[in-house]
């Protein structure tokens, strides 16, 4: 009878292996929680980081993840408008831009749906200004 490369038997001398690994303290599992949790606010740090580094105007600030975040927004919607602009200009001079990089607005315009409101969420992050907090 032959087994699977995948399946072990007994006879093998695996038998009870799992068993022979010695199970982790409650000490041992609260020092990897802790380990788990500070590398995961470091991701977190490292990202905010990096946001920092890439939105005008947040270089060389005291960090407060609400101020970074509401700023990231209000610059990544700068830059939509910015877009849009842009392709508006090239349609204009009479040239042509992928459908891809168009908008859904845009899309829904071209194919006689009219004009598609762009609704603005409201600004939930306003009073992150005033009451900075950190994560660490």
């Amino acid at each position: 009878m032959s087994s699977s490369p995948n399946h072990k038997s007994p006879a093998a001398g695996d038998a009870g292996q799992a068993d022979d690994k010695p199970r982790l303290t409650e000490e041992e599992k609260k020092q990897n929680h802790i380990a788990s949790e500070q590398k995961r606010r470091q991701a977190i740090r490292e990202g905010f980081d990096r946001l920092t580094e890439l939105v005008p105007g947040l270089e060389g600030q005291g960090r407060s993840e609400g101020l970074v975040l509401k700023r990231t927004v209000d610059y990544m919607r700068e830059q939509l408008v910015e877009r849009q602009a842009m392709i508006d200009r090239v349609e204009q001079a009479g040239g042509g831009v992928d459908d891809k990089l168009k908008s859904k607005r845009d899309r829904a315009r071209a194919e006689g749906e009219g004009d598609i409101p762009i609704a603005k969420a409201p600004s939930d992050l306003q009073h992150c200004e005033t009451t900075p907090y950190d994560i660490g």
